[in-house]
């Protein structure tokens, strides 16, 4: 992500501010700029700084503090780009429930900001039933009840379900433990399974179902018993050699996802990593082969490799910047060949998505 500063005071900004700490000027997030504005107000709106005579006003579910996305003025709808896609939202009457929300909004935004730079257009469930994009953002029962299950976070054409429970960082961290993950975020489920909605946008609608199964497999193996399959395996690290992660050896579709996901980490936090002008030169003997500076547009850049090749050691260095202070990796994953062709694949299949 790149960085933000107030336009009256310059102060640094992070995406979910939504006031100047120096200035006190209100802030908010304009979707088709990309840029996090200092706002004044004005009559019943708000006059941006960073768009001279345009006036907003804030996304309905800045109320609940859940957003801090404008819309125009004369916008016919309350919400945001990225709050228009929500199908459903918990009860705000539990307190409880509010901040987990809040959290699963967050996440939402940081994917939406990234769908946008990727110039991937999504229309809403309500507007295209067929094709559209929609979040369920759901709770389990208070009182549980064995007639109604559980919550499970997953993609169902278009529909993406994400359980309000992965917002507690306990019961994440304890479902990340017992499932064996190395990394469980909310953003990180986000990312993937709107890779499942664009695998049925771009590769099965697209025309592309050849050279997706060139690289990931043939996706018509029963995906239940794939399932299935996976999960009685022991625990092993045979996949390091083919996948992004364990659960993308599953089957070609969780191959898809997973890739996908890890590819928007990677360029988002380069993209990052760019705005800080990071290099990374250990002050090592023969240290060369970990350096690296991010000094091109990810979103732009031509072949994996200037991507891979700043990865890499980037993600040493944070990984053990991360352990100086007692945390997991940043990046707990090795990217073997098979992996790094297909996030070449994926970025592929984004520019020529974007060029038709």
């Amino acid at each position: 992500m790149k960085l933000f500063t107030c336009q009256h005071c310059r102060q640094l900004l992070y995406f979910e501010n939504t006031r100047c700490e120096r200035c006190g000027h209100t802030l908010g997030y304009l979707p088709d700029a990309g840029t996090l504005s200092a706002l004044e107000p004005d009559g019943d709106g708000w006059r941006a700084l960073s768009t001279p005579g345009q006036i907003y006003r804030f996304c309905q579910n800045a109320e609940q503090a859940a957003c801090n996305w404008l819309v125009p003025a004369d916008s016919a709808t309350p919400f945001c780009v990225a709050c228009r896609h929500n199908r459903t939202i918990p009860d705000l009457s539990l307190p409880e429930n509010v901040f987990s929300w809040q959290k699963l909004e967050t996440a939402k935004r940081r994917l939406f900001y990234t769908l946008l730079k990727l110039g991937l257009m999504m229309p809403a469930k309500f507007e295209d039933e067929a094709k559209g994009l929609a979040f369920d953002f759901m709770g389990d029962p208070a009182t549980p009840d064995p007639n109604i299950p559980k919550v499970m976070t997953g993609h169902d054409n278009g529909l993406i379900t994400i359980s309000l429970a992965e917002a507690d960082d306990v019961e994440r961290e304890r479902r990340r433990s017992s499932l064996g993950e190395p990394y469980r975020t909310l953003l990180g489920h986000l990312r993937h399974e709107v890779g499942h909605y664009y695998w049925d946008r771009l590769v099965a609608d697209g025309g592309r179902l050849d050279g997706f199964r060139a690289v990931f497999g043939d996706e018509r193996a029963d995906y239940g018993e794939a399932l299935k399959a996976h999960y009685a395996k022991p625990p092993s690290n045979d996949w390091q050699t083919s996948f992004v992660s364990n659960y993308a050896a599953a089957h070609p579709w969780e191959d898809f996802a997973e890739t996908w996901a890890h590819y928007l980490h990677i360029i988002d936090t380069l993209e990052t990593a760019r705005a800080f002008r990071l290099r990374v030169n250990p002050a090592v003997a023969k240290g060369e082969e970990l350096a690296a500076e991010v000094d091109f547009d990810v979103y732009r850049v031509e072949g994996i490799e200037p991507v891979v090749d700043a990865w890499l050691p980037l993600a040493f260095a944070v990984n053990s910047l991360n352990r100086s202070m007692g945390h997991p990796d940043l990046y707990p994953f090795v990217l073997s060949p098979a992996a790094i062709e297909k996030l070449g694949y994926m970025q592929q299949l984004l520019r020529d998505s974007r060029q038709g």
